[in-house]
C-alpha cells in the first residue's frame, strides 16, 4: 500500500505504549499545578490543550483520551514546511491563538521539534497572555542543529536528523494516514 515507505522507526505498539506514558508524565504534573491554584476557580476549565494543526492531529486524539481530566482544545494551525519541501521554510502563524489563556494551565502539542521556530512563536505568544503554566510537548524530538533553542517537556521519542511522515507527519500532504513513524525512500521525494 505504501511502497515509497524505507523502513519503520516507530511501529503502532511503540506509539501506543509511549503516548500512554506521556498521558501519565501529564496527569502527574497537572495535578501539581491544579493543587496550587485558588480553589474557588478549580471549577472552571483551567486546562487548555492547543494542538498544532494539521501534523499533531492523530497524536493529540491519542493523547487526550488518555487524559482523565477535565479539559478543552484551542487549535491553532502553523505553517513551516510548505508543498514539497523537507526543510523548514519558517514558521508563519496561520490562525489565530485562543484568546482567553490568562490564568489557565495550557499544554501545546506538536507533531515533531526540528528547527524550534513552531514552538517558540506559539509559545512567545501564549506566554504575553499570562496562563498559570506552560508545557510544550511533541511526539518527535529531531536530532539536528536548531535555530532556536527550544525545550519541550514531553517528547515521545528522540530520532535521527531523517525526514520522517506517518502518524499525522506529511510529505507534500500525504501519509499522515500511516500509522507507524516511518522513513520515505530517497527516491520517493523528487530532486528540487
Amino acid at each position: 500500500m505504501f511502497p515509497e515507505i524505507e523502513r519503520t522507526l516507530f511501529t503502532k505498539h511503540q506509539i501506543a505504549t509511549r503516548v500512554q506514558e506521556l498521558a501519565q508524565e501529564i496527569v502527574r504534573d497537572l495535578e501539581t499545578d491544579l493543587a496550587k491554584d485558588d480553589h474557588s476557580l478549580q471549577d472552571e476549565n483551567r486546562v487548555i490543550i492547543i494542538p498544532i494543526m494539521t501534523g499533531a492531529m492523530i497524536f493529540v486524539a491519542d493523547l487526550i483520551r488518555e487524559l482523565p481530566v477535565k479539559l478543552s482544545l484551542g487549535l491553532t494551525s502553523v505553517r513551516s514546511y510548505p508543498g514539497a519541501s523537507i526543510s523548514s521554510k519558517g514558521a508563519h502563524l496561520e490562525s489565530d491563538l485562543p484568546d482567553n489563556l490568562t490564568g489557565k494551565h495550557i499544554i501545546v502539542l506538536d507533531d515533531i521539534l526540528d528547527s524550534g521556530q513552531t514552538l517558540a512563536l506559539v509559545k512567545a505568544i501564549i506566554l504575553k497572555q499570562k496562563p498559570a503554566s506552560l508545557r510544550l510537548g511533541v511526539m518527535l524530538d529531531k536530532q539536528t542543529p536548531r535555530t532556536i533553542d527550544v525545550k519541550c517537556d514531553y517528547v515521545g521519542f528522540q530520532i535521527p536528523d531523517e525526514f520522517v511522515v506517518g502518524y499525522g507527519l506529511d510529505y507534500d500532504g500525504y501519509y499522515r494516514n500511516h500509522p507507524e513513524i516511518v522513513i520515505l525512500n530517497q527516491a520517493a521525494i523528487p530532486k528540487r
